[in-house]
């Protein structure tokens, strides 16, 4: 073990409870999550959790809101520099591991989420936000000139949102990536084909 690992100071219980939390969401769900599963993961006593947290909902609001937060960011990173058209290509291209579902996504298939203003309102809102920078996106590209005038940017936004998710849906029932990578690769060559041509003299 490296000098550095050894004196790396271990992460406070507050964050080894969220970190699991997030964790445990994305691999089973709210509903199919324990208090008690979360204390084992993050390897802290009860007295640690209910210091910190008023329980399970409200570990779950702040993980859940964190995760949210990281995802927009990432997404926005991803995109790198350029045109619009090539700022759009990059974030839809972002890999995106289709047998683990979508984080937010797989939040709307829980019964308890869905049931639970608290926690469906963050990743409503999480939607939302990214819908709209989708369509900022594409709004940019039209008036670049690379999508045609004729482009509704919401409808595209949410067309493009559509295929991600549909993407996670058929990834994760075939057992596969090769179906979130289709998607992909098949919304992207729409992308292309809309795209203004020059008109030859």
């Amino acid at each position: 073990m490296a000098v550095h690992e050894r004196l790396a100071p271990r992460p406070g219980s507050r964050e080894r409870l969220t970190e699991a939390m997030a964790e445990l969401l994305w691999e089973r769900g709210y509903a199919a999550t324990s208090p008690r599963d979360v204390m084992a993961r993050a390897d802290v006593g009860q007295g640690s959790m209910y210091h910190h947290f008023d329980g399970k909902h409200g570990l779950a609001l702040e993980t859940l809101g964190a995760v949210a937060e990281h995802l927009m960011a990432e997404a926005v990173e991803s995109e790198g520099e350029g045109t619009a058209i090539e700022r759009l290509r990059r974030r839809f291209s972002y890999p995106r591991p289709g047998l683990l579902g979508c984080r937010l996504g797989r939040m709307t298939q829980d019964p308890q989420v869905v049931e639970d203003p608290d926690l469906l309102k963050i990743v409503s809102d999480a939607f939302e936000t990214a819908a709209a920078q989708w369509a900022a996106l594409v709004a940019e590209a039209v008036a670049d000139g690379d999508l045609p005038a004729t482009t509704d940017p919401d409808e595209l936004a949410s067309t493009l949102a559509a295929v991600v998710q549909g993407g996670y849906v058929l990834a994760r029932a075939q057992g596969s990536q090769e179906p979130m990578d289709a998607a992909v690769r098949g919304a992207l060559a729409l992308l292309e084909a809309a795209r203004p041509r020059p008109v030859q003299g």
